[in-house]
């Protein structure tokens, strides 16, 4: 069997409340998840209790935003408000003007 171990900086970015997933890379973040629950259980397995707790805190992030990108999916990120056109010139004078000059 072959698992990708993620890094811990890479752990790190994904607790990140700033990070905003690339949708395109939303298959990376399932197999980061799906790691993170292999690590959880050798950790327990191992008896390694701050591990776990680290884990569990990355694996509740990346599930966060998993489920952020699961709700963004449907939705338009982009609003198409038009071209704006000029209004026409006035050809009535301005106050306080009798007109050109």
């Amino acid at each position: 069997m072959r698992w990708h171990i993620a890094s811990s900086y890479e752990h790190a970015c994904g607790r990140c409340p700033m990070l905003w997933p690339d949708p395109a890379q939303r298959d990376r973040l399932v197999e980061i998840r799906d790691n993170l629950h292999v690590r959880i259980a050798e950790a327990e397995r191992e008896g390694w209790l701050g591990e776990v707790e680290g884990l569990r805190v990355s694996l509740a992030s990346a599930e966060d935003k998993l489920t952020r990108l699961n709700r963004r999916r449907g939705h338009r990120t982009a609003v198409d408000l038009g071209i704006p056109t000029p209004k026409p010139a006035s050809t009535a004078p301005r106050p306080g003007h009798d007109g050109p000059p």
